[in-house]
């Protein structure tokens, strides 16, 4: 039977951190609340020059939780499911919704919710549990809040993409 409270954490690693992000101690606390009620935990962690496996930058903030059954998938691009083995690991444990979070906001967070869903997978973003830096045409406040906007109006006819806040996605799973 596939775990059905599902978590995929993108790229909340050390080298990634090392551009300030907005409000780190809270979405890691946000990330981890989740982290310790999810059945299953599945970290993507980007790799290039930098931020290669094994190097410190690689690594996952020390703050966040790493349960013994976590599954790890390492991407080079912004989309976690491209030339990845996310499918894969989520096809063979029979995995078709889960809950998203980590980082960037603007990047890799957003291109995997989007290809995620045009690949059938029913998701919810934490909404309060992702984050990004300030750019210069906008600062990560106003990303985010955009960002979450933007995901609750995609329209995909025969899927769902929700954003709620940690609070209520541990509430519903509290009731599974």
């Amino acid at each position: 039977m596939p775990a059905s409270r599902v978590l995929m954490v993108i790229d909340m690693q050390n080298g990634v951190f090392e551009t300030s992000r907005l409000d780190r101690e809270r979405c890691t606390s946000r990330i981890n609340q989740l982290i310790d009620a999810a059945d299953q935990v599945i970290f993507i962690q980007h790799t290039e020059e930098g931020l290669e496996p094994e190097s410190h930058a690689f690594d996952l903030l020390p703050e966040l939780t790493r349960p013994a059954n976590a599954l790890y998938v390492t991407k080079t691009a912004c989309d976690a499911f491209y030339r990845t083995t996310l499918e894969d690991v989520l096809q063979s444990r029979g995995i078709h919704e889960f809950v998203v979070c980590g980082c960037a906001t603007d990047y890799c967070v957003d291109t995997t919710i989007k290809n995620g869903a045009s690949k059938g997978y029913a998701m919810t973003v934490a909404g309060d549990a992702h984050t990004t830096a300030n750019r210069p045409a906008a600062d990560a406040k106003v990303l985010i809040a955009h960002y979450n906007d933007v995901w609750r109006s995609l329209t995909i006819p025969g899927n769902r993409l929700d954003v709620k806040e940690t609070a209520e996605i541990l509430a519903a799973w509290t009731s599974i």
